[in-house]
């Protein structure tokens, strides 16, 4: 029987949404083995002089746990 877990993470780019995806997964997987799916539950824009400043991504990270 497989038992999963689920993180929830927030991660920041100066760059892009997927690159706040991208770096999360690859600091989730430092620390959890068996990552198996993200799903983005939030995202949000902060927005300086009227430009976007940073992007911000709020995903939960599904993981098998070991036997």
């Amino acid at each position: 029987m497989t038992i999963a877990k689920i993180s929830e993470i927030s991660s920041t780019s100066t760059k892009s949404f997927d690159d706040a995806i991208q770096q999360g997964i690859a600091r989730a997987t430092k620390t959890l083995r068996n990552v198996k799916s993200v799903w983005i539950k939030e995202q949000h824009v902060r927005v300086e002089n009227g430009r976007p400043s940073k992007y911000q991504v709020n995903m939960m990270v599904t993981f098998v746990l070991d036997d």
